[in-house]
């Protein structure tokens, strides 16, 4: 049995919800609060980062190890290339997107979320405990301070977010100028990790959850003047997700 541990609205998991949808793997799914969810993923880990998945006796953090596992283990419909010149490459994209795209839409997509718990309460609850509500609106204070001290979420930061999030979307469509996909000729890892990482943006249907429509301002505008710039992604989900 497959044990996915996660937040539904968290892209990191979406990467490995993909990834094992991709493969075709059954699994349940435990979606976890964030702040209270720290004991139990302390309890299964060494950090309280999600994802965590838990498949027998195996317990593998960080989405990235997780692909490695399951391809591993499962290699059916392989997203890691055979060709060692183009897992290379796969490892730099997925590290781009980690750094460049990740915690980017982390920043900027809080920055604005943190000041509607309308709207964040029932995304941090979703599909979750029955309590997860009622705790979080509990929570809801105390969780935005860490996180906006944690992850340093702030109007500059915020900003500098935005530039990054841009340059990126930028330097993945002069990649695709030539090329359908980032690595190669077929779908692999680098695709699905730049694509469910910039998922928030163009809020895909089968993300996991439904998205806030619309979203508060500023989110909506920008994403939606980035919406042209997004084609790749949204083709990515039609196709392999």
């Amino acid at each position: 049995m497959i044990k996915l541990y996660q937040f539904p609205i968290s892209h990191f998991c979406e990467k490995v919800r993909w990834a094992l949808a991709y493969k075709k793997l059954s699994y349940k799914m435990c979606n976890l609060l964030p702040g209270p969810h720290a004991k139990k993923a302390m309890s299964l880990a060494k950090t309280s980062e999600v994802p965590i998945l838990q498949h027998d006796k195996n317990v593998i953090q960080c989405s990235s190890n997780i692909i490695d596992y399951l391809d591993a283990t499962f290699p059916n419909n392989k997203l890691t290339p055979i060709n060692e010149m183009q897992q290379l490459e796969c490892a730099e994209w997925e590290k781009f997107a980690d750094k460049e795209i990740g915690q980017s839409v982390q920043i900027f997509f809080y920055h604005t979320l943190l000041k509607h718990p309308d709207i964040l309460i029932p995304i941090f609850a979703y599909q979750g405990p029955w309590y997860g509500k009622w705790l979080m609106k509990i929570v809801f204070p105390t969780l935005t301070k860490k996180m906006r001290g944690i992850m340093r979420i702030n109007e500059k930061s915020a900003e500098r977010a935005k530039l990054k999030l841009k340059n990126a979307i930028d330097k993945i469509n002069n990649r695709l100028l030539d090329h359908s996909y980032l690595v190669g000729n077929s779908f692999s890892r680098a695709d699905l990790a730049v694509a469910s990482l910039l998922a928030p943006l163009v809020q895909a249907d089968k993300y996991g959850m439904p998205w806030p429509s619309p979203l508060p301002e500023p989110l909506q505008a920008t994403v939606d003047g980035w919406q042209a710039d997004l084609l790749w992604v949204k083709k990515m989900y039609a196709e392999y997700r």
